[in-house]
């Protein structure tokens, strides 16, 4: 099959249809063959019947399902069964069919060789003509919806469809074709781990418990620095992290919603287990991004050195600098910071503000020159859909996690595999396993990274005292 339609998706569809199971086969899709009218043609022209799926930065997802084939006529089909449909809007359910009105039967397509999918004699559905091009994490198409016209619209807007604009992070088409989908297929996970149970979350657990820092560096504790807008959830993360290892939910670090940051010093939390034992890394909390105020490059910078003592209270009308009580001016390697995590509210990407983004892009040009890994930590996960909402374990399988995933790659120019999506414990008085083990998960693929970079600093270190060892013996 291939795609991002669902299972789900295809049982809904397959009921509308009609006429028995049916398999779906992907054609075309835009962010792997462009968005192109000719290059639409030419892969789903004569192919039967097609279903075509729309799939916005909003969560919603809409389409129109053709009977016979695309075929460049450049006329309008005569059809009585083709129809416009709904499955989610802003990422939860909502399925409608919208059939075609009897007087505009002859309408039922437009199939114009320089339009992509088009229904609808008023276009009551014209997805985009010509070429568009992708405008980074979306493509912005040329076409419009006038549902209404020739299909009937049940008294539903358009903006109670596509949420008002014709901005998409996908557009497919499928052949739609007799005969049962391959099971093995279905609810395929799009990121592969281990089967989920008491005996992975026990790995997990040992996992990071084992972790040690290398002990030629001197390193006590990993330093993980965690920034991001207020209100992402940061200190709700360390909370998590150290609810899952003292086995009740706890609330070390002050979270909760405000306008300006509720995190005001720099907070490098240690981690304990039940016995009290302390694990070898710790979570450094940092005042929120603001646009105007909070965290800027000079701050950040001193805090990936190692400058800024523990529990510096960040004052935005005085920033830190080297003359500052407490700076260290010689920092250690226990000081430095070892792995960098940007904290995204999975429910907001769509609208965090250019300034914040070039902010964080900012602190990503001296994390590069450093060479401290980056990871985006995607918080709210199970705010994106249902499915998630309900079970956690899900999250590998929802279609909207993933797109939510590669929306956030893209933004800060990350790979996929450096986004890690993760539900904190919010208004729980009980630990859950499937919970648990998502953030375990995330936390130790960032142990992995931190313990990548700390092998680069060792390697490097050595390097240059066999260097200078070497200058030392050609004098």
């Amino acid at each position: 099959m291939g795609g991002k339609l669902t299972d789900k998706d295809m049982d809904q569809l397959e009921q509308w249809i009609g006429t028995g199971p049916k398999t779906f086969t992907l054609l075309y899709a835009i962010t792997r063959d462009g968005c192109n009218a000719t290059t639409f043609h030419q892969k789903c022209d004569n192919q039967g019947a097609t279903v075509t799926v729309l799939y916005n930065q909003q969560g919603s997802l809409y389409g129109g399902y053709a009977p016979v084939s695309w075929a460049s006529s450049g006329g309008y089909v005569n059809n009585t069964i083709a129809f416009l449909y709904q499955l989610r809007f802003n990422g939860n359910d909502k399925t409608t069919k919208f059939t075609l009105k009897p007087a505009h039967y002859q309408h039922a397509l437009q199939d114009s060789q320089g339009y992509g999918p088009t229904f609808g004699g008023g276009h009551d559905l014209h997805t985009f003509a010509n070429t568009v091009n992708s405008s980074g994490t979306y493509f912005t198409l040329n076409g419009y919806m006038n549902i209404g016209h020739s299909y009937d619209n049940q008294g539903i807007t358009k903006d109670q469809i596509n949420n008002g604009n014709m901005n998409v992070t996908e557009l497919e088409v499928y052949k739609v074709a007799d005969g049962k989908r391959n099971p093995t297929q279905e609810n395929k996970p799009w990121r592969k781990t281990k089967v989920w149970n008491e005996k992975f979350l026990d790995e997990l657990t040992e996992d990071i418990v084992a972790f040690k820092p290398l002990e030629d560096l001197k390193v006590k504790d990993a330093r993980i620095l965690m920034i991001g807008p207020v209100g992402a959830g940061k200190s709700s993360f360390y909370n998590t992290v150290n609810s899952i290892f003292r086995g009740r939910i706890t609330q070390r670090a002050g979270s909760g919603s405000a306008e300006q940051s509720l995190t005001t010093a720099y907070t490098p939390y240690k981690v304990k287990v039940r016995s009290g034992a302390t694990l070898n890394f710790r979570l450094c909390d940092t005042r929120g991004l603001e646009e105007s105020q909070g965290l800027d490059v000079m701050e950040c910078n001193y805090l990936l050195d190692g400058n800024i003592p523990n529990y510096y209270q960040f004052n935005p009308a005085k920033p830190i600098n080297p003359k500052s009580q407490g700076f260290k001016a010689k920092p250690t390697p226990d000081d430095m910071i070892t792995c960098a995590l940007f904290v995204l509210d999975a429910t907001t990407l769509e609208v965090v503000s250019t300034k914040l983004i070039e902010k964080m892009k900012s602190f990503q040009t001296l994390m590069n020159q450093k060479g401290v890994p980056q990871i985006i930590l995607l918080t709210k996960v199970d705010k994106l859909c249902k499915d998630v909402q309900a079970d956690v374990s899900s999250t590998y399988k929802s279609h909207t996690v993933e797109q939510h995933v590669d929306k956030a790659a893209q933004l800060l120019g990350l790979p996929r595999a450096n986004v890690l999506p993760v539900k904190n414990y919010e208004n729980e008085l009980e630990l859950d396993d499937n919970v648990n083990i998502l953030a375990l998960l995330s936390l130790r693929q960032i142990l992995y990274l931190a313990e990548d970079f700390m092998e680069n600093m060792l390697e490097k270190r050595n390097d240059e005292e066999t260097e200078m060892e070497n200058l030392k013996l050609e004098n």
